[in-house]
């Protein structure tokens, strides 16, 4: 019960730290490389949940090694994803640098477009595994089921109409924001949420003449 504690205290502590941190946003190829890898965007997802994690706390959520961790730890920070936090006895956690990134391609550069195509996929399939857990453990509960959807669409959209609902989605839960990093505001019976999108063009069939 005590380290259950100590993980939500750390990951409150996290999200009031996180009101104040910076955004990232970039076509960085390095920044990109470093996140292209499946255990890396499993870590750098821990450590956003958890607030700061150790390697070995890091190591026991994704079923590797704490020194295979700590490797790709070192990365992420090499690169700037993450940083130290103060240590806590013998224990050094890491904790993230930014608020949120956007990494995008270099629109004009092939390799960049592969490695952040890379990178949408591996987050494609780690949100995916926790959906499928989500349906799978709970499948909705009682009032929580009319909130619980997965939607399909299919629609004709030009390039700009879809970089503008990309933005759109990108806003849709920003009047929440403040709720993470002050407790106080979260409405009673409100639990922690997850919204999950994905948005692409059909680059397989011929466009509209």
């Amino acid at each position: 019960m005590a380290e259950e504690t100590d993980v939500q205290g750390a990951a409150e502590q996290a999200a009031r730290r996180k009101a104040d941190m910076p955004d990232l946003r970039s076509s960085d190829p390095a920044l990109l490389r470093a996140l292209a890898h499946p255990l890396r965007v499993e870590i750098l997802s821990v450590i956003d949940e958890l607030g700061e994690a150790t390697a070995t706390q890091i190591a026991e959520r994704v079923g590797e090694s704490p020194s295979n961790c700590s490797f790709h730890l070192r990365t992420l920070a090499k690169v700037g994803f993450i940083e130290r936090c103060e240590a806590q006895g013998t224990s050094k956690p890491w904790r993230a640098v930014h608020r949120s990134r956007d990494l995008r391609p270099d629109p004009a550069d092939p390799a960049s477009i592969r490695t952040s195509a890379t990178i949408g996929a591996l987050y494609v399939q780690h949100e995916a595994a926790r959906v499928v857990d989500f349906f799978t453990k709970h499948g909705a509960e009682g009032e929580w089921i009319e909130g619980t959807t997965v939607n399909l669409s299919t629609f004709w959209a030009t390039p700009a109409e879809l970089k503008e609902l990309a933005e759109a989605i990108a806003k849709v839960t920003e009047r929440f924001h403040g709720r993470e990093a002050d407790p106080a505001t979260r409405p009673s019976g409100s639990r922690k949420a997850h919204f999950f999108a994905t948005l692409n063009p059909d680059l397989d069939g011929e466009p509209t003449p």
